[in-house]
């Protein structure tokens, strides 16, 4: 029970790694915020938290709308007096082209999501973890943006990643001083739902031709990893475990992304 009497945020929570970290949080004592912006989704989780012991809230929003965050938020802290921790999760990848064909509409969307997101989040949750006395914030990136640059058409959402990063290290620094720890997951191929919501146009046209060695994920003779691969780590992050770690980015994908970078 490493998160016993903490209250913990999960965005991006209906699905995928938000899921699979929402309930193991709530397995390991905490009580946790679900949300999503597709309600159906998120009551499930928070369903399936309470019909195994746990205690959880469903909280319906797009994490790309201020008023809805603020809202959400606010609901959470009322509900249990506090907040601990903050998974900020949520994302998506958004269409990937080359950059004279991605249309505006499409780089604002991404950017909005996956960025936006990211800070309306901590934003409206760090009042909530500072009168708690401090915390741990988790941030979902990628490999793509940070290690990894050969994904054809990736250019929004690989920007969107590398900004993350450069979030977490500023953020780090800034909220040292309230005992807030900082930290970033860069996954790479996980089995999750969110490559079946991925545009791809007129890729051949965006990449360079080029062969990697046999086998694209080498620690599992290319089996993708799991959401509860990543929940496991972001269990680490939030809980006192990881008491001296701020600051830092820990790619979980299998050495993928020093075959691919």
């Amino acid at each position: 029970m490493e998160l016993r009497d903490k209250v913990a945020l999960v965005t991006g929570a209906g699905s995928g790694i938000g899921k699979a970290a929402a309930v193991l949080f709530a397995r390991e004592g905490a009580r946790v915020g679900v949300l999503s912006r597709t309600e159906e989704e998120v009551r499930s989780t928070a369903d399936e938290i309470r019909s195994a012991g746990g205690e959880a809230v469903a909280l319906v929003a797009d994490v790309a709308d201020a008023a809805a965050m603020e809202q959400a938020v606010r609901r959470l802290a009322g509900e249990w007096g506090r907040l601990d921790v903050v998974f900020a999760n949520a994302g998506i990848n958004g269409v990937w082209a080359p950059i004279d064909e991605l249309a505006p509409e499409e780089w604002d969307r991404t950017v909005a999501i996956n960025l936006r997101g990211t800070y309306l989040t901590l934003h409206y949750a760090v009042p909530h973890l500072k009168k708690a006395g401090g915390g741990s914030v988790i941030v979902t990136s990628s490999i793509n943006g940070t290690r990894v640059f050969s994904n054809a058409g990736a250019t929004a959402y690989s920007c969107t990643k590398a900004a993350q990063l450069a979030m977490t290290k500023m953020l780090a620094l800034e909220l040292a001083k309230h005992r807030i720890r900082v930290n970033v997951i860069c996954p790479g191929a996980i089995d999750t739902e969110i490559s079946d919501n991925t545009e791809q146009r007129s890729l051949d046209e965006a990449g360079e031709p080029m062969e990697f060695p046999q086998g694209e994920i080498p620690l599992t003779d290319d089996r993708p990893g799991t959401s509860f691969d990543v929940a496991e780590l972001a269990l680490f992050l939030a809980s006192d475990r990881s008491r001296h770690v701020t600051g830092t980015p820990v790619w979980i994908d299998g050495a993928q992304s020093l075959l691919q970078g």
